[in-house]
C-alpha cells in the first residue's frame, strides 16, 4: 500500500477526525484544469475515484505528463511549504470524486496543535518522498546507462 493511499488513515484518530469535519466532496469532470503550475497553492484533494494527470509546463510544447494519481492518492503537497504555489499542473484525466480541504484552514489547525501539524507534515513528506522516488526510477528508466550492473542502486 503506497503512502499516498494511508495519508489519513496514518493519522491519529483524532487528527483524522478533525481533518474530516474541514473536507468537502467535489466532483471535477474529465479534463478539468485542477490547478495550474506557479498559481496559489490554496487548497489540496484526496482523490476517491478517477485519475488526475500531474503535468509540466514545457515552453513551447504541450505540457508534459510527470504522473498519474488515483483513489487513494493525495493532489497536492504545495500548499504545505511558502511560497504557497503549485510546482506542477494537474488535470483530471476522467471524472474524478475528491475530497477537498481548504489549505488555510488545515495549516491554522496545524498551528493550533502542534503535534497534529507535526503527524500531518509527516505524512506529507512521506507522500513527497515516495514520488521522488519514483521520478528517479522512471529517469533512470528513461536515461539510466544500458547495460550497467544489474541490482545496482544510483
Amino acid at each position: 500500500m503506497s503512502t499516498t493511499t494511508t495519508l489519513l488513515n496514518g493519522l491519529p484518530p483524532a487528527s483524522r477526525d478533525r481533518m474530516m469535519k474541514v473536507a468537502t466532496e467535489v466532483f471535477l469532470p474529465a479534463g478539468t484544469r485542477v490547478f495550474e503550475e506557479g498559481q496559489r497553492a490554496d487548497q489540496f484533494w484526496i482523490i476517491r475515484t478517477g485519475t488526475v494527470v500531474l503535468d509540466l509546463h514545457v515552453p513551447g510544447r504541450r505540457a508534459a505528463a510527470v504522473e498519474t494519481l488515483g483513489p487513494g492518492d493525495l493532489l497536492g503537497w504545495s500548499w504545505l511549504l511558502p511560497p504557497y504555489s503549485w510546482h506542477l499542473g494537474a488535470e483530471a484525466k476522467t471524472a474524478v470524486e475528491a475530497v477537498r480541504f481548504d489549505a488555510t484552514i488545515v495549516r491554522a489547525l496545524c498551528e493550533a496543535d502542534p503535534a497534529f501539524g507535526k503527524a500531518l507534515s509527516l505524512r506529507v513528506a512521506q507522500v513527497v518522498a515516495e514520488r521522488l522516488q519514483n521520478t528517479r526510477v522512471r529517469l533512470l528508466d528513461l536515461y539510466g546507462p544500458y547495460g550497467g550492473e544489474p541490482g545496482r542502486r544510483v
